[in-house]
């Protein structure tokens, strides 16, 4: 540095001069031969050019999968205790129970050609194979006298299957159409488990339940009592002990429930509500309880019942057997239910979500004002009974009144009506009394009218799941049905994709103005086929994807509108 000579700078276009040769610039001994690192932003840009460039379909499918990942993030189906200490059962519940010889011996690939011959996929480790007579799934002599007194000869393919999975005492997802037989399936597991209990050792007063089935609705709920109680009407008539069944829900007085719970119950059918305030109130408890079946599970989940059955789940003591039934069940319920199963089979009987393929589909372009009147030509289709549902109470109750008017016996049923007034309305309709029932969706998820050959939508319902269930009030136990559904330009274009796909699922006839409908999702039907998920992820329907579901946008809308609005003046959280 004398003299202010400079150091001179390096060239930044200049590359340094690595030795390519086995010896020095200065001529000394051969050195390692050094390489020029790659810098990390290069390795990238190089990576990307090679990576084949991302179609607009994968990208779609892409987003939805980041979509359904967020959803089912939710906290598991586990009570507050579970959740806090990390508790995990790794094992299912014992019974006892092992079917025959002649069916434990059946190969791996015998049993899977009896599930196909009846169109039953499962998912799940050790299998139970399907057995196809109820004498060799061990009823007592009392319970098949009584299947047989209802016409019930031989289990129908989810009953084949789902009875030997929850006897043996597994976990379950029960996934069927309509009007096949899924109250059997988990209503005498609990019956047989309840009369293991007695013999054992009986219920003393304040004791029980042993097993209780909670359902979305009153009427789902009174209807499948009135089924368990038929069965132990018919063992205690047998001789066998006596076993005790109780219907916990709204508009019963509480003291007469409270009442039959200080006697001691073996079976409880409930809805959330009522079963929530009794334990709360400290009523009953679940200290014995090891059998729990959520009927309808997606719709409860749907209706906002999540918390409440996450908080009877708090008071159990030990593990249970937990079952969860459904028509629809989307994989957004799937993936939530499996938080709470052990070890689950899954065991479907068609396309989650599916039509039954007993019921024959016809739709009619109506024009609202000609709704009325063409209402009463639809119903000289058929002898009745026929079902007719309305999306609104209103519409139920103008339908009610111009039936009447015409001489038509008709009963009418939907929430804003008290109790009482909903029971002997189903009441008389079943009875033969009445030969019209309107209806809101109250009627559509699970009741089983045995006879009815007729349904008819006054109105299209927003969501396909809706549709699927209210046509299968009709074409139930392997009867043939029909059901008219009214459209006009009201309905959405997404609602009728849907329903065009499910008719062309079900190969039934696409009326012309359905025909007409483009299909957005054309490009992406051979890419379904690859990825094995078709529709909509979230609700099932096949009309649309699930970035364009219909029910989503609801429950994000009744998300934000329950959504507090803590800083006030319409900020954070309140209504924009």
């Amino acid at each position: 540095m004398q003299g202010g000579a400079q150091l001179p700078l390096p060239n930044p276009d200049s590359t340094p001069a690595v030795p390519v040769s086995g010896h020095s610039a200065n001529g000394a001994a051969p050195g390692p031969v050094v390489q020029a690192k790659e810098s990390l932003l290069a390795a990238a840009a190089k990576a990307r050019k090679e990576k084949p460039a991302e179609t607009e379909a994968e990208k779609m499918l892409r987003e939805e999968q980041e979509i359904m990942r967020n959803i089912t993030s939710r906290k598991a189906l586990k009570s507050v205790m579970e959740n806090a200490q990390g508790i995990s059962y790794t094992r299912n519940l014992k019974t006892g129970w092992k079917p025959p010889l002649k069916v434990r011996q059946l190969s791996e690939d015998q049993a899977q050609d009896l599930r196909d011959r009846f169109h039953i996929i499962v998912e799940g480790e050790n299998l139970l194979p399907p057995i196809l007579d109820f004498k060799d799934m061990k009823f007592p002599a009392p319970v098949l006298r009584q299947l047989a007194s209802k016409n019930i000869s031989r289990p129908t393919p989810i009953q084949m299957q789902g009875l030997p999975v929850i006897l043996a005492g597994r976990d379950m997802i029960g996934v069927a159409f309509t009007g096949s037989g899924k109250t059997l399936v988990f209503a005498l597991p609990l019956l047989m488990l309840s009369l293991q209990e007695e013999v054992r050792m009986p219920l003393e007063g304040g004791e029980g339940p042993v097993g209780m089935i909670v359902c979305p609705s009153r009427e789902l709920a009174r209807q499948t009592h009135e089924v368990i109680q038929g069965y132990i009407t018919a063992m205690k008539e047998d001789g066998l002990p006596e076993l005790r069944s109780l219907l916990v829900m709204g508009g019963i007085d509480m003291r007469t429930q409270t009442d039959a719970l200080r006697r001691g119950v073996h079976v409880i059918v409930a809805t959330p509500g009522r079963l929530k305030d009794l334990l709360h109130k400290k009523r009953m408890n679940l200290d014995v309880c090891k059998f729990l079946c959520l009927d309808e599970a997606d719709r409860m989940v749907d209706m906002g019942f999540e918390e409440d059955i996450r908080e009877v789940l708090s008071y159990f003591k030990a593990q249970r057997q937990t079952l969860m039934f459904s028509a629809t069940m989307p994989m957004k319920i799937k993936a939530f239910a499996e938080s709470a199963l052990v070890d689950p089979v899954t065991v479907n009987v068609g396309r989650a979500g599916a039509a039954n393929l007993d019921v024959i589909q016809e739709v009619e372009y109506v024009k609202q004002e000609a709704k009325l009147v063409y209402l009463l030509e639809c119903l000289q289709k058929t002898a009745p009974p026929v079902l007719v549902f309305a999306e609104k109470t209103a519409d139920v109750d103008d339908i009610h009144e111009y039936l009447l008017v015409k001489g038509v016996e008709a009963v009418a049923v939907h929430g804003g009506k008290d109790q009482e007034e909903r029971e002997a309305a189903i009441d008389e309709f079943k009875a033969g009394k009445k030969d019209v029932l309107v209806a809101t969706d109250v009627a559509s998820k699970g009741l089983d009218f045995p006879d009815i050959q007729h349904v008819i939508n006054y109105d299209m319902p927003d969501e396909i799941e809706n549709y699927v269930h209210r046509i299968g009030r009709t074409g139930r136990c392997g009867k043939t049905g029909i059901a008219t559904s009214f459209i006009n330009k009201n309905q959405s274009e997404s609602i009728l994709l849907d329903l065009k796909h499910l008719l062309q699922e079900a190969k039934q006839r696409i009326p012309p103005v359905l025909t007409v409908l483009e299909d957005p999702l054309e490009e992406l039907r051979e890419l379904e086929k690859a990825s094995g998920t078709r529709g909509c992820t979230y609700c099932g329907g096949l009309g649309h994807r699930i970035g364009d579901c219909p029910k989503l946008r609801s429950q994000n809308r009744e998300q934000q509108r329950n959504t507090k609005d803590y800083f006030g003046s319409g900020g954070f959280g309140g209504e924009t």
